[in-house]
């Protein structure tokens, strides 16, 4: 009898120790699902209050469609317009400051920037430290007031469409370029066959005409005349100090030259805070970001090789 009690004890032992352990490993699979549901959704940082706000423009300037993983860019046109939007409407900032670090960038992403800055209601002052060139300086003086660093670049106002053609390579390799379009110019720009003059003809008009926008805005930004500007619009770049002098920037100075420029014209004490790209905690960990995983790494470097267009580029 005594045995068999023993024996029932260890049967319940087993029992109920096998039902306490499936519970823990279903416990440990949810806690284990909820932290990775947050570190790949929840944001690991969040915006901090204050009456100035931040907002950089770093790196090349692009629209969220045309990104590249090898490609040094800040945020897309989207997030940045939304930025300049969200501080323009808070009723406790009085103030934008932009800071630019940017060789330039596409001409959609640059005019939808260059145009949510001078619709702003409220005071925007722009500081250029290292560069602020082309698409960059565009949307430099599109600001109220622009403050750029005296050894910085800035200026280039140019386009660029240039790009590799590999027609002659084909040609060494005996590879045949199997042409099948429906309309003249269809496969205009393609790096697989040489450019027609006729189509050189064409892009060079292009690049013409979104100079001319480039011309028009600066000089309107400027309050120059346009014949001043396109005599300045050679496409090379300025120091901040040749820029003073030819009247494309208001001053020379820094970031700290701009809340004081701010505190002076709005008669107020400065408490700046900052726009950030949103990263999750798995974001933060790896220093990817979602947008790149979600391409794939492999897709990411190799999409720019595969694009068999013309980019254009101010």
């Amino acid at each position: 009898m005594a045995k068999q009690d023993r024996g029932n004890w260890f049967v319940r032992f087993i029992q109920v120790f096998g039902m306490t352990f499936g519970a823990l490993m279903s416990f440990l699979f949810f806690l284990l699902i909820l932290i990775i549901v947050i570190a790949l959704f929840i944001p690991a940082e969040q915006l901090v209050g204050g009456n100035v706000a931040v907002i950089p423009i770093k790196g090349a300037i692009t629209t969220g469609d045309n990104r590249d993983f090898l490609e040094d860019h800040g945020p897309s046109s989207e997030t940045i317009v939304d930025w300049i939007k969200e501080a323009d409407k808070d009723q406790g900032t009085r103030a934008i400051l932009l800071e630019i670090d940017s060789p330039g960038g596409s001409p959609v992403a640059t005019d939808e920037v260059a145009q949510a800055v001078k619709e702003a209601k409220k005071t925007v002052v722009a500081v250029i430290r290292e560069r602020g060139a082309s698409g960059a300086f565009w949307i430099a003086t599109a600001a109220d007031h622009v403050i750029a660093n005296r050894m910085s670049l800035t200026g280039s106002i140019g386009v660029v469409g240039s790009r590799l053609e590999f027609a002659g390579l084909l040609k060494d390799y005996n590879i045949t370029y199997r042409r099948l379009v429906a309309g003249q110019y269809k496969d205009a720009g393609s790096r697989w066959k040489e450019m027609t003059p006729e189509e050189q003809e064409l892009f060079q008009k292009l690049l013409d005409q979104v100079h001319a926008e480039f011309i028009q805005g600066v000089a309107a930004n400027r309050d120059l005349p346009v014949e001043r500007v396109q005599e300045l619009a050679n496409g090379f770049v300025l120091t901040g100090a040749e820029a003073k002098e030819l009247g494309l920037i208001d001053a020379l100075g820094n970031k700290d030259d701009a809340v004081k420029y701010i505190e002076q014209k709005l008669n107020m004490t400065v408490d700046l805070y900052e726009f950030k790209p949103t990263k999750t905690f798995f974001e933060e960990i790896i220093g990817v970001s979602s947008y790149q995983i979600g391409r794939g790494i492999g897709t990411a470097l190799t999409t720019q090789a595969a694009t068999d267009t013309v980019q254009i580029t101010t």
